[in-house]
């Protein structure tokens, strides 16, 4: 486990952008923390290491999923706050794409634990303060 310290949107966007130099096709990335922790933002700083724009960045929370296309590979974005019943996981393809060949980022994977793969890296956002996060890699 390692944890870092981030005291802005500056430091977490560099934070994960750096934590996106480990990660490969393939590879499920699962972030939990409350509602404002700094998920979404995280995943900015993510995807930029793979030249995409944060900017293109928002939050699927009613589309359940964003789709980037990234240097040589696709990035998958998931929110499932709003979902009710992992069968609507299922309706969009979910398990396809948590077991293929892109990357994909899951916001809220605590609904769908029953088909998120063995080896996803779970990270953990927490709010600790005004503008401070611990960010946790599990």
């Amino acid at each position: 486990m390692k944890k870092e310290i981030s005291n802005s949107e500056q430091d977490t966007f560099r934070i994960a952008k750096s934590f996106a130099g480990e990660c490969k096709p393939g590879d499920v990335i699962c972030l939990k923390g409350d509602l404002g922790a700094g998920k979404t933002h995280f995943t900015k700083g993510f995807v930029t290491a793979f030249g995409i724009d944060a900017n293109q960045v928002t939050s699927p929370t009613f589309s359940l999923i964003n789709e980037y296309e990234g240097d040589g590979m696709d990035l998958f974005h998931f929110d499932f706050y709003r979902l009710e019943h992992l069968q609507e996981a299922l309706e969009i393809g979910a398990e396809e794409y948590l077991y293929g060949n892109g990357i994909c980022v899951v916001e809220w994977p605590e609904r769908i634990e029953e088909i998120i793969p063995h080896d996803a890296k779970v990270i953990t956002i927490r709010n600790a303060g005004a503008n401070r996060r611990e960010i946790i890699f599990e």
